[in-house]
């Protein structure tokens, strides 16, 4: 696990090369078909040395919940096991890992019409006037979720208008049952100690990205029927800024400098969400001989 743009895919690829390994994708924008360039998928070479599960299983104006990965992972990972192989977990979606190793409340199921309320009322006042809605109804996941985090806002307000329990309640309930489940997890974190070059590396990815087709990508999926920008699959950093752009709201550099700040902004939450995980094993990608040092723990870790 670890931060954007902080080489998870090579060197989980690497990995693959030194241990009976099969890699499953955590990634919430992934799982979407025709999403390419704006994931940073891997290129066709890579996935033919490494195949990824959980890559292109939905269409993007369909949903995917944690609840779903948590289901589709342990499915993979059975029969990764079956294999006679070891399930490699890679990638940044953080509230995915917690809710595979720490289990996860069976939330009401996604009810369109309180959604689009939702995204009306959001419309009109903005999502951080949601988001004090939400401090009023549940002060705890407001803590948690960041005040122009759309996607969480409106989920937790629609499980609050679903169910008439908090979102905090929920979790809170799930985590006093146990998960029960025969796995034990070995935790690799890539952190660089320095931040400024995690930022540099930022821009030059998102640069490429639109040197190598990311506009067209949008425009193609903006000719999808029953797609629009309200959609999950739209809201990951940087579909949505560009959107915006593609539709005639801002400018490319507008829209540039909008996704630069939201990945940033998503790398920290990473990074924060990192430093509050136990048994973590940290290693600098960067640094010389990394692969190496990450082997070698995991053959400590799995011997």
């Amino acid at each position: 696990m670890g931060p954007t743009a902080s080489g998870k895919t090579e060197v989980a690829v690497s990995l693959c090369k030194r241990f009976p390994f099969d890699i499953i994708s955590v990634d919430s924008a992934l799982v979407y078909r025709g999403m390419d360039i704006g994931t940073a998928r891997p290129d066709a070479e890579t996935l033919r040395r490494a195949p990824h599960r959980l890559i292109d299983i939905r269409d993007p104006e369909e949903t995917y919940s944690a609840g779903d990965f948590v289901r589709d992972a342990r499915i993979e990972m059975n029969l990764i096991a079956a294999a006679g192989r070891i399930p490699l977990l890679v990638g940044g979606t953080m509230m995915y890992f917690r809710a595979l190793i720490g289990g996860i409340a069976e939330l009401p199921a996604a009810n369109d019409g309180i959604r689009a309320t939702i995204d009306a009322e959001a419309e009109e006042l903005g999502w951080p006037a949601m988001h004090e809605k939400l401090r009023v109804i549940d002060p705890a996941a407001a803590t948690r979720i960041n005040c122009n985090d759309s996607q969480r806002i409106q989920r937790a307000l629609e499980v609050f208008y679903v169910s008439g329990k908090p979102l905090t309640e929920w979790h809170d309930e799930a985590r006093r049952d146990p998960v029960n489940d025969n796995w034990s997890y070995a935790k690799i974190a890539l952190q660089m100690r320095s931040r400024e070059i995690l930022h540099e590396r930022i821009e030059s990815r998102l640069d490429s990205m639109i040197n190598n087709g990311f506009l067209d990508e949008i425009r193609t999926l903006q000719r999808r029927p029953g797609l629009t920008c309200q959609r999950p699959s739209m809201r990951a950093v940087g579909y949505r800024q560009f959107w915006e752009h593609v539709a005639g709201e801002c400018s490319l550099e507008e829209a540039r400098d909008k996704a630069l700040v939201a990945t940033r902004q998503l790398a920290k939450r990473q990074l924060t969400w990192l430093r509050s995980e136990p048994e973590l094993n940290s290693f600098d990608p960067l640094e010389g001989r990394a692969i190496e040092a990450i082997s070698a723990r995991l053959v400590e870790l799995l011997s």
